[in-house]
């Protein structure tokens, strides 16, 4: 699934029944994206707990998700216009500082009732900060860089508010914004304090416009008015404002200069309509701030603040869709950077040794003297021993005994680690390009990979293993596999074979008595397995060979027909896939040293970081997405 997909289901939203519902799907797509952030370590991605959308899902969402009882209302506005003022006016007291010039608060306040007055209870709501009791109002004047919020318990204060004074939004200091960012996702509510001078302030309206997107509950308090001169402005300031940003205020209430009632916290505040229309009136009666924000809409409030961080979170260009779009384009990198690792090995091209064909023949002879029973084992088992016996005195006479390692092994782990030092060449000088000249992922780990280790102790190492391989218990163990799957593949060749074999325990004692009579002797029985063992034995010369002379001379017109060149070419394949077979287990045996000891998991790290769109932990993201777009928060 993409991230268009998400588009379809949009438009069919499933209205929400609780905030528990939207509780638990919020829950279930924490859990998916920590397990996928673990599952894409390998791609260097940053952090998600760096992004916005991931700080929504664990400092707005879930902690406001676990208690449905009370709002964050934030007092927000630019500076000098008199937001502590309207603070202190919630709050009842002067809570914050205040003064005639501006007052200069660089953290935010918080006035918290009784049930809510711990460092436990509001640490979850406020992660950002670092949270300070405090009941000086003067301790949020303090310059720090680092992000406190000071919190004061009042009695009086509503159950269900958690009241914020804030930093100013249009500071010269960067921190202010940072810090006026985290008010905004933590909060419910936002009181847009506004004054003419205020108003159409660019810093101003860039916060708002961001709480818009956010479809953030707000309330306008134009502060500082002249009444009744300005009543006929107002309406046009605000107007300006709200379209600029794309605000709807939910309330607006006018406050006039007056300093001496500011600082006695007794402003009045007038609620007038909005959107004005022509049977607006104007209410003179002041209105309490503190008890019409108890009285708010608290269920409906809560879900219109989660839906506007919904849709953020589903963004395809600020929300977790980026997310899995870094992802699938770390992933085609990494996958890029296996594709040329693998096919640049694979340009190394070595002519690899094969096992001598009597080597595979003899093989071939002992599993199908295992096979035999009866007195057809009896027979061909007497012979053969016979012969043993007689070969005993050359053996001797070479200077070598049974138990010595057969000279075709020396040979070929001579031969074979010739051709591996080629292989290794090869491979290191491609390394050596690539980690100079090729990928950005490549370059890092293979330079890594590189300085791990010197290239002599690499091969001083592979050489020692290569002295231990086990070539006769590989070439058995494979005769083996192969030969028993030919007994279960071609049972009529094989039930040919099996007569040829009784026919030939028949025929031994009478071909012994020949060679006797011939004056061979006891040599002859020697030379019995030559002469009278199974036509599978005499195939598997005619393969090896692979000349027509030899198959009708070893096997005879019986066995096979100089006619059926089908069967040569079967025999021919299937004995060649023998040394094809051998030589892959070799080769496997060399890719395996060659993880453990020179790039270790890189083509399977690389290989894994490349599958990850299409992993378990990916898609199960993606269905959580699809989820929380079709609730309805707004119905």
């Amino acid at each position: 699934m993409d991230i268009e997909t998400f588009d379809t289901f949009s438009t069919q939203k499933v209205p929400v029944q609780s905030l528990q519902e939207v509780g638990n799907a919020i829950i279930s797509l924490r859990e998916r994206v920590d397990a996928l952030s673990g599952a894409a370590a390998p791609l260097d991605i940053a952090p998600v707990t760096s992004t916005e959308w991931y700080q929504l899902i664990t400092q707005k969402l879930l902690p406001q998700l676990s208690d449905s009882t009370y709002l964050v209302v934030a007092v927000v506005g630019g500076t000098n216009i008199g937001k502590s003022v309207i603070f202190n006016h919630l709050c009842g007291s002067k809570v914050s500082a205040t003064s005639p010039l501006a007052s200069g608060t660089k953290h935010p306040t918080c006035l918290t009732p009784t049930r809510l007055a711990s460092d436990e209870l509001l640490t979850p709501v406020f992660s950002e900060f670092e949270l300070r009791h405090s009941d000086d109002a003067e301790d949020a004047l303090q310059g720090s860089d680092d992000d406190f919020l000071f919190w004061r318990e009042s009695p009086e204060a509503p159950e269900n508010l958690l009241l914020l004074d804030t930093p100013d939004i249009d500071s010269d200091a960067q921190v202010n914004w940072s810090r006026a960012d985290k008010v905004r996702r933590a909060a419910d509510v936002l009181i847009a304090v506004l004054t003419q001078q205020k108003y159409n302030d660019a810093a101003v309206k860039k916060f708002f416009r961001a709480a818009a997107e956010e479809d953030k509950s707000i309330l306008v308090v134009f502060n500082q008015l002249l009444l009744p001169e300005d009543e006929e402005y107002w309406p046009i300031w605000l107007q300006t404002f709200c379209e600029e940003t794309g605000i709807s205020p939910e309330y607006v209430y006018l406050a006039p200069h007056d300093r001496r009632a500011a600082e006695q916290n007794q402003l009045p505040f007038y609620n007038r309509d909005w959107p004005q229309t022509d049977e607006s009136t104007s209410n003179e009666q002041p209105r309490n701030l503190m008890e019409d924000l108890s009285q708010l809409r608290f269920e409906e409030i809560k879900l219109k603040s989660l839906a506007g961080a919904l849709d953020t979170l589903c963004d395809k260009t600020f929300g977790v869709p980026t997310y899995l779009d870094e992802i699938r384009r770390r992933s085609g990198i990494h996958g890029d950077a296996w594709k040329r690792l693998t096919e640049r090995m694979q340009e190394i091209s070595v002519t690899w040794p094969v096992v001598p064909n009597r080597v595979v023949i003899q093989e071939v002879r002992n599993w199908w003297g295992e096979q035999r029973t009866g007195w057809e084992a009896n027979v061909h088992g007497f012979y053969d021993a016979i012969g043993r016996g007689l070969m005993w005195p050359v053996r001797q006479f070479q200077g070598r005994s049974a138990d010595d390692e057969p000279q075709w092994i020396k040979t070929y782990r001579q031969e074979e680690w010739r051709t591996i030092q080629v292989q290794l060449v090869g491979i290191y000088d491609r390394l050596e390009s690539l980690s100079e000249h090729g990928h950005p992922v490549l370059r890092t780990r293979l330079e890594q990979l590189m300085a791990g280790q010197s290239r002599e102790e690499t091969l001083a190492k592979l050489k020692q293993l290569h002295k231990e391989s086990p070539f006769e218990e590989e070439l058995q163990a494979l005769v083996k596999v192969q030969m028993q799957k030919f007994r279960d593949d071609q049972k009529d060749w094989f039930k040919m074979f099996k007569r040829l074999d009784t026919a030939a325990a028949a025929a031994r004692p009478a071909v012994t008595v020949a060679l006797f009579a011939t004056g061979v002797g006891p040599v002859g029985n020697a030379m019995m397995p030559m002469v009278t063992d199974t036509a599978l034995q005499a195939a598997l010369h005619v393969a090896g060979d692979v000349t027509a002379g030899t198959v009708t001379a070893a096997v005879g017109d019986t066995a096979i027909s100089s006619g059926t060149s089908t069967g040569v070419r079967y025999l021919e394949a299937w004995f060649h896939q023998f040394h094809q077979n051998f030589v892959q287990i070799r080769k496997l045996w060399l890719l395996k040293q060659l993880q453990e000891h020179l790039w270790g998991t890189l083509l399977d790290d690389l290989q894994t970081a490349s599958d990850l769109p299409r992993s378990e932990e990916f898609r199960a993201v993606e269905q959580e997405l699809t989820t929380l777009r079709k609730l309805d928060l707004r119905t």
